[in-house]
């Protein structure tokens, strides 16, 4: 069968989180580096869609490709590190560290975001015609999506800053479920189907993904979008960043581990004790 039980692929999950810690920084980078631009070029693929059809869930359907490109090409997203390295180090795993999981977070959130703007670099450049003609429409949406999505939000103050990090979290619940969803299949089409509809779903509703965001709002500014760097730090990306984490390792990670580490645990400590008096229910429920 094509499936990993979910004992097996939770197991998986930490082996990962802790390969990611201790693999050279310089090839970290360049995994994070190719995510980051893949993941823009999605991004910019799926909004040129729901312009052209005048259907954004067309776009939000088709979105996913760019994620399952870079997953099966083994590069790294920070939003799936911010699962996989905390949950190593909650494992207790020999030599993993919290500060080594800090580095890992850290040198892939930069790879991502060098990645994202040169794709941002790019894209304007093609949207502008080499920055001799006006912006294109599709540029247009971009820079008012960078305007609504800080400005917007800034609008409304604490309620705004509440909005934006709660759809942080709930992307990265959505993304990091893709993650690990990947993990639960051995085929190509298994992965896929897997981490498309979690994906999907984040998109279509616009919560807000950090690595996405780096490179929808270095466009918007520079395609001369109404919103400053400051506005885009620290009304989009910051409080983001930290709603990727909880999400992703509150509604994914720790659940995951909890219900099937946990669980092997205890069904290993009654085995190792044949003489243990249980019932037949408490024998089926380990």
């Amino acid at each position: 069968m094509s499936y990993n039980e979910p004992r097996i692929f939770v197991e998986k999950i930490i082996d990962v989180g802790e390969e990611k810690i201790f693999i050279n920084p310089r090839i970290l980078m360049i995994r994070a580096f190719m995510a980051g631009a893949i993941l823009a070029i999605a991004a910019v693929f799926a909004i040129t869609v729901g312009v052209q059809t005048g259907f954004p869930i067309v776009g939000a359907v088709l979105f996913p490709v760019g994620f399952c490109m870079l997953y099966l090409m083994g590069f790294d997203l920070v939003t799936g590190i911010f699962v996989l390295a905390p949950l190593a180090w909650i494992d207790r795993r020999p030599h993993v560290t919290l500060s080594g999981v800090v580095k890992a977070i850290t040198i892939t959130f930069i790879g991502n975001f060098l990645g994202a703007l040169l794709v941002a670099f790019l894209t304007s450049v093609i949207f502008t015609y080499g920055f001799s003609a006006p912006v294109n429409h599709v540029g247009e949406v971009i820079a008012n999506i960078g305007k609504n999505r800080t400005v917007g939000y800034k609008e409304h103050g604490m309620g705004g800053m509440m909005t934006i990090f709660i759809r942080g979290v709930l992307c990265n619940w959505m993304v990091s479920l893709g993650v690990v969803g990947a993990m639960v299949s051995t085929s190509v089409s298994g992965k896929v189907i897997a981490m498309w509809m979690p994906i999907m779903l984040f998109f279509a509703m616009t919560f807000e993904h950090s690595v996405v965001n780096m490179y929808l709002f270095p466009t918007a500014l520079i395609l001369g979008g109404d919103f400053s760097i400051l506005d885009y730090l620290i009304w989009n990306e910051i409080p983001v960043v930290i709603g990727n984490l909880v999400g992703g390792l509150a509604l994914t990670g720790l659940p995951l581990f909890a219900a099937h580490m946990r669980s092997a645990d205890i069904k290993e400590t009654y085995s190792r004790a044949p003489s243990v008096n249980t019932s037949a229910y408490e024998r089926d429920m380990l």
